[in-house]
């Protein structure tokens, strides 16, 4: 399998583009510095949804090692046909995180259509293309090979139970700049594995601080809380993941699976 998905990540590799000066045109994963580098999106790959769409996953590397990165949605920040905000992040930690925001497209979305983000900044423009590639279709929701699901996440109270990248959005909550704001998830895993929670700034202007940021459960249905608060005011999106415990994502990486996403937009004033 991976074989075969490396072969797909070289055909999506030529539709990678990058405007940078000649010399300075390679591997992006061979370009990594403290600071001044750009960030490439990356294409995880697709699934289909019981429903007839189908779901395409994207993440991103950041490939400075310490600069952390803010990209509005805009001219530098946008997804391709359709809205330029499509609930893409802003906010760029360091180096690789996967699987982080999907776009879903409709069942009669083909195999010569794409969805393309593209993200600019410290000079260097990257743009990926998301379809429906052979080698790019994933097993997000089940992993044959290790048997694994997913965790279950409830992001309210009464909420669905969700499972995999295609993540349920909740709120707006309000608070107030430096106030501590209390965030309540339940999650769970099927087979008893236990999960860690990991939550992180998606979206916002200023500083998002956790109490905890990781947040291990046990085996059963727990319901998870931390707090969280603010140095500005304005609209953020805090993104919260469900892992398994012993397996992070960066484990995982291309294999896709297994972990659940979940995001809370927040609404802060002065």
């Amino acid at each position: 399998m991976k074989s075969a998905r490396f072969a797909g990540f070289l055909a999506l590799a030529g539709a990678l583009w990058l405007v940078v000066p000649l010399a300075a045109q390679q591997n992006p994963r061979a370009r990594m510095q403290p600071r001044g580098l750009g960030v490439s999106p990356t294409y995880e790959g697709w699934y289909q949804n019981s429903d007839g769409t189908y779901t395409l996953s994207f993440g991103f590397l950041n490939r400075n090692t310490e600069e952390i990165v803010t990209i509005p949605v805009g001219p530098g920040n946008f997804v391709e046909p359709g809205e330029p905000d499509q609930g893409q992040p802003t906010y760029f930690t360091p180096r690789r995180s996967y699987g982080v925001f999907t776009v879903t497209v409709p069942a009669d979305f083909g195999r010569d259509d794409w969805v393309t983000w593209t993200l600019e900044v410290n000079g260097e423009r990257y743009s990926i293309p998301g379809g429906l590639l052979h080698n790019y279709e994933t097993a997000n929701l089940h992993a044959p090979a290790t048997g694994r699901y997913p965790p279950i996440m409830v992001m309210r109270e009464g909420g669905p139970e969700t499972r995999g990248p295609n993540g349920e959005w909740v709120g707006p909550l309000n608070t107030t700049v430096g106030q501590l704001l209390e965030l309540n998830v339940t999650a769970w895993d099927q087979d008893q594995r236990e999960v860690t929670l990991r939550w992180y700034k998606y979206r916002g202007p200023g500083a998002a601080t956790f109490a905890e940021q990781e947040i291990p459960i046990g085996e059963g249905s727990v319901e998870a809380t931390t707090t969280v608060s603010f140095s500005e005011p304005g609209d953020y999106v805090l993104y919260v993941r469900a892992d398994h415990s012993d397996m992070r994502v960066s484990a995982a990486g291309i294999e896709q699976c297994c972990w659940t996403n979940g995001y809370v937009r927040v609404s802060v004033s002065r």
